[in-house]
């Protein structure tokens, strides 16, 4: 499981799974809007991380980010980390 600290959104966390594949799975939003984050969680699973960073990265809510921007962006640092 993958854990990365969000900054700028009421969520303060996602935990996340990525398959050797690199499909995204078990993701789980701390705090934030519960309904909408839980729909995000269904949305993105099974799909690989590259069209989820496609799909998420640049939406703004407050701050100049959203919790979907910063699911983008903790994939983008996981594909850093594991050269993907």
């Amino acid at each position: 499981m993958q854990t990365y600290s969000t900054r700028g959104t009421c969520s303060r966390q996602i935990n996340f799974d990525v398959s050797p594949e690199g499909i995204l799975s078990n993701v789980k939003f701390i705090g934030g809007c519960l309904g909408n984050l839980q729909a995000v969680s269904k949305l993105v699973e099974g799909k690989h991380i590259d069209e989820v960073i496609s799909l998420l990265k640049g939406i703004q809510c407050r701050g100049n980010t959203s919790c979907g921007d910063q699911l983008a962006t903790a994939l983008i640092k996981y594909k850093e980390k594991n050269s993907l």
